[in-house]
């Protein structure tokens, strides 16, 4: 964010300050009475008085370091006084019980003279009463109604008739922006492209929130039932794919029409549509405006269609947008259906509004090469308002990269990590209204001034962007928007800068309404709202010191130029060593994403009146096992959420997958259970749960899989222990410090797109120099470009392959359902425990470890149990991961409970960690039973699964022996056990062996051993 370009360092200081220490300010403000009444300068110190107390004591507010008596206006004839305090006053969230306390306090101070007098306060103008959002009232009777929307007409841009499942009480129908910060952008004066911000703590601001509204938010706000726009690419595929009827690509896509009889056919558009062209693209040119668009008379059943078949070039997740001509004679519900490898799935899109542009319909996954069946768009002249047009235009799969050329050159990055400035010009918006407002000369001001732009054109006439607001749009009507940004700024201990969130109280035109007359106050109504449930959240799940800062009003692009509710939330400062020690963590990223999808739903719920519920969390203790007839049983449990008490399920929707396609649509359940007695023969089946309420669906559990091999072989268990996600290593000692991803880098929820590359500069005192040399916290460029990734809770399927291509049925379960005792392991002849890189993680934050205590230990005492209780029955036990020794031994007494199960349970003894740099791995010599060629893991970069950094070696126990080593320097790498009990330990994970066939054929011998009866 800017906000540090335009405040001096000394007042970033005090505003950064003054969230937590308000008695370390205690200096009076100088004050002339020039010109006061006595009366006057009575009052006046009395009040100054209070400010005092406050500031020292935190209460009844916290009083902000600059705050000030503007001035005293009594009204004796009227029995009124009037308080005006500067605006540093209103940096506080006020509540009325608050505001009751401030004026009970004044009264006193002010004495009997004037009890009878009405006293106001005010700060920017405003009574401080009126500062109060109208959802911390006491009820809608007291809320103030001018901040209130007006009602109106809101088509809808999309909508999705194939869930299963209804929302009621969430953000069902509203329409809301949010942008990730800024962006890779070319800088005129420098000649290069390049980050609006520097490269500190392996991440950049133009990268950090991203890891935030992608992954989490967006999904959030989607699952509560939102559209959600966004000014920069959401598609992190590097491919891209357009199909489109005015052209043909060469990689052999193909757009085709169909007639189903003699009277409705397609026929050219009346006005420019889009067209490939010949990219790069100069700014200004408009790819809406090259080419055309197809149009069809509607009618009530199917009697013409349009399908776009892409050549996909590599399997993977793709982003599906369409385009069309919009127009009041359109229908308002063009059926589109997306063809991919899980199904089918519609959608309903009003082709009145939201056209010229690319509208996003959801990520599917696609199979590479040309697949119409399971990787095509088709649209259909069904409607229920036959007689009027659909039309067509082009339809993109993938986000792609870079195409907007600036001085000649084009980014050279995936569209994604691009600003808003070049993105708006690919989706067709006005270059002189919306993302060229410099005349061509900076980027870099075009980029945070485009962005609430977009909002605007969205929406349309009268809140059309600022330049002319009588601009017809695109006809969205947006409720909200938030500009989510991390700032700078550091403390030299341990102390968080913490949230700041800033709004504005007057637009571009310099009033205090917006367009239809509706009051700004709304705007900090949201601020206020959205800063309250951040703050609370963290302070309650990861760091309760953390800081509130300022609730900063100020006339900043991103909040002053949308005609609609805004915000900017600076999260945490990106400068700070201590704020991204949390910043970094995935399970920090989530519960911030969800705090501010919480903020948004409880504004938008009072600004309406309505009630609200806030989605479920995931489910808990999943299984997919067999039953005595064959079916399949899932069961599962619902968790609470100890923050929210309305976010509980009621419902739930399981989503199945076969094989490496994609999931279906998802069936409702009305228990946490579900029993499938439908299976193709010699298919993997996979599921997923997520659970539902009235307001929408939670984030997906972990993904189970199952398969019965045809011989009907005893099916074998899967266990998934390997549920760690985390930030990386830190340390901080004397005179240095930062994040040691060299020892632990971490892992991501799946995946994460905020890496840069590895710090290098660990020196504490080293200072910012410019965004090149930033200084403490200093990290490389050489991972930016890549996604990185991280734990997908999905390995049973990578290990379930290898099981099905060795012919031996499986079922699995979490380790949750198997330590709880929900699943007896009892049964099955031989488990393969996946444990990837599970491992005793400490809580981020020191001060509340013991609170949270460390998480991820890879054999939970009572696992143990479990597992000890299983082998001496005689069965077979698979155990892969990276930890598996150091997790037990590594700083262990020798006869602690966990060194005793290593040595005498799985019969290993941990040598050290860091075993292999190279990853590539031979059987002993010694051993001609289980031979196999030499094979690799995955020690360095790969975007297909995560980084084994830290293998450990392993030596045999007792009368185990050594099966495996290490080729660089021979060390043991996995031991076998045959005794009353079968056992294979692997010191590295399976599932990151590179080559299928090599999974396939280790897994295969692995069964062979542990299968064979002693």
């Amino acid at each position: 964010m800017n906000i540090f370009k335009r405040l001096s360092i000394v007042l970033l200081a005090l505003v950064l300050l003054a969230g937590c220490h308000p008695s370390l300010i205690k200096r009076k403000p100088i004050y002339s009475y020039k010109g006061m009444t006595k009366q006057q300068i009575r009052i006046h110190k009395k009040v100054e008085k209070f400010i005092q107390k406050a500031t020292v004591s935190g209460q009844p507010i916290v009083i902000y370091p600059g705050t000030r008596i503007d001035s005293i206006v009594v009204n004796n004839r009227q029995r009124m006084i009037g308080i005006y305090m500067n605006k540093r006053f209103s940096y506080v969230p006020f509540r009325t019980v608050q505001v009751k306390q401030i004026y009970q306090i004044l009264h006193s101070m002010l004495g009997r003279k004037y009890r009878k007098y009405d006293l106001t306060v005010y700060s920017m103008q405003i009574p401080i009463e009126e500062l109060v959002p109208n959802f911390f009232r006491a009820d809608t009777s007291q809320y103030d109604t001018k901040r209130l929307p007006k009602p109106h007409v809101r088509p809808l841009a999309v909508k999705r008739p194939q869930i299963p499942f209804k929302i009621t009480r969430g953000l069902q129908d509203r329409n809301i922006v949010v942008w990730n910060s800024h962006g890779w952008y070319y800088n005129h004066k420098n000649g290069r492209w390049e980050w609006q911000r520097p490269r500190l703590f392996q991440t950049v601001e133009d990268l950090l929130p991203t890891s935030f509204v992608i992954p989490y938010l967006l999904p959030m706000l989607e699952n509560a039932g939102a559209n959600v726009f966004l000014p920069r690419e959401r598609d992190f595929q590097s491919h891209e794919v357009i199909v489109d009827n005015d052209s043909t690509p060469p990689n052999g896509s193909h757009y085709a029409e169909y007639t189903m009889d003699n009277r409705h056919f397609f026929k050219p558009g009346k006005s420019a549509g889009f067209a490939f062209g010949h990219p790069p693209y100069p700014s200004g040119l408009n790819p809406f405006l090259l080419g055309s668009y197809r149009q069809v008379q509607s009618d009530s059943v199917v009697s013409a269609r349009v399908s776009w078949m892409p050549v996909i070039p590599e399997t993977g997740f793709y982003a599906v947008y369409v385009s069309y001509h919009a127009d009041s004679q359109n229908v308002q519900d063009a059926h589109y259906t997306v063809l991919h490898t899980g199904g089918k799935t519609t959608f309903k899109v009003n082709q009145q509004i939201g056209g010229s542009t690319w509208l996003y319909l959801g990520t599917f996954k696609f199979k590479k090469g040309l697949h119409p069946d399971s990787g095509s768009v088709q649209l259909t002249n069904q409607s229920a308002q036959p007689g009027k047009w659909v039309t067509a235009d082009a339809v993109r799969f993938g986000g792609g990269m870079g195409s907007i050329e600036r001085e000649g050159i084009t980014s050279g990055r995936p569209r994604w990590e691009e600003g808003a400035r070049y993105y708006l010009q690919y989706t067709g918006m006005p270059d002189t209204l919306v993302y060229n407002l410099n005349n061509d000369k900076n980027d870099y001001v075009d980029d945070y001034q485009s962005r609430p732009e977009y909002v605007n054109y969205l929406y349309g006439k009268p809140f059309g962007p600022n330049k002319n607001r009588d601009v017809k749009g695109l006809g969205i009507p947006i409720d909200l928007s938030l500009a989510f940004h991390t700032d700078a700024g550091f403390y030299k201990g341990d102390t968080t800068v913490g949230t700041l969130l800033i709004y504005s109280l007057t637009g571009a035109d310099t009033l205090r309404i917006f367009p239809d007359s509706v009051s700004r106050l709304a705007n900090r109504d949201f601020a206020d709202i959205l800063q309250t449930q951040v703050v609370s959240d963290i302070r309650a799940t990861f760091d309760s010191t953390w800081q509130r800062r300022a609730l900063h009003e100020a006339q900043y692009s991103e909040t002053y130029r949308p005609n609609v509710p805004a915000a900017i939330m600076e999260l945490l400062s990106h400068q700070n060593f201590r704020d991204m020690q949390l910043g970094l963590d995935p399970r920090f990223r989530f519960t911030v994403a969800r705090a501010v999808y919480k903020g948004m739903l409880k504004f938008i719920a009072s600004e309406h009146k309505q009630p609200y519920v806030v989605q479920p969390l995931p489910v808990t203790h999943f299984s997919a096992v067999f039953d005595s007839t064959g079916r399949i049983v899932l069961n599962w449990q619902p968790q609470t959420d100890p923050l929210e008490p309305s976010a509980r399920p009621d419902r739930y929707i399981v989503y199945t997958r076969i094989d490496s396609g994609g999931f279906n649509n998802g069936t409702v359940v009305s228990q946490p259970a579900a029993v499938i007695d439908t299976l193709a023969p010699g298919k993997i089946y996979s599921f997923k749960v997520c659970a539902l309420n009235a307001g929408g669906k939670s984030f997906p559990s972990e993904i189970l899989s199952v398969y019965r091999a045809p011989n009907s072989s005893p099916a074998i268990l899967i266990i998934n222990g390997f549920d760690r996600i985390c930030g990386p290593t830190y340390f901080r000692a004397d005179s240095i410090g930062g994040f040691a991803s060299f020892e632990d880098s971490g892992e991501p929820d799946h995946y994460d797109l905020s890496f840069t590359g590895m710090q290098y500069d660990f020196k504490i005192r080293s200072v910012f120099r410019g965004n090149d040399a930033p200084g403490f916290g200093a990290s490389y460029a050489d991972f930016e470009t890549k996604v990185i990734p991280g734990n997908t809770f999905d390995f049973v399927f990578r290990h379930g392959v290898a099981l099905k291509n060795a012919g031996i049925s499986f079922c699995s379960s979490s380790d949750e359902a198997i330590t709880d005792n929900l699943i007896s392991i009892d049964s099955y002849p031989a488990i393969d425990l996946i444990l990837g890189e599970e491992k005793t993680t400490p809580w981020p934050q020191e001060h509340i470890k013991a609170k949270n205590d460390s998480i991820f230990k890879a054999f939970p005492v009572r696992l143990q149990r479990i597992i000890k209780r299983y082998l001496q029955q005689g069965n077979g036990l698979f155990v892969s991961g990276a930890y598996v020794g150091e997790d037990l031994f590594n700083g262990k007494k020798p006869d602690s409970p966990d060194v005793r199960f290593g040595l005498h349970t799985l019969h290993i003894n941990w040598q050290n960690t860091h075993a292999s740099r190279t990853g590539v791995v031979q059987h002993d010599h010694r051993d001609s039973l289980l031979i196999v060629p030499p094979f690799r893991f995955n020690t360095g970069y790969t975007p297909h699964i995560y980084t084994v950094e830290a293998p450990d070696a392993i030596n045999p126990a007792g009368n185990a022996r050594t099966w495996l080593r290490y080729v660089e320097n021979g060390q043991s790498a996995a031991t076998l056990y045959s005794g009353k009990g079968r056992l294979v330990v692997m010191g590295f994970p399976f599932e990151t062996i590179l080559k299928p066939e090599v999974r396939t054929a280790l897994m295969e011998q692995v069964m062979r051993f542990l299968l064979k009866k002693p």
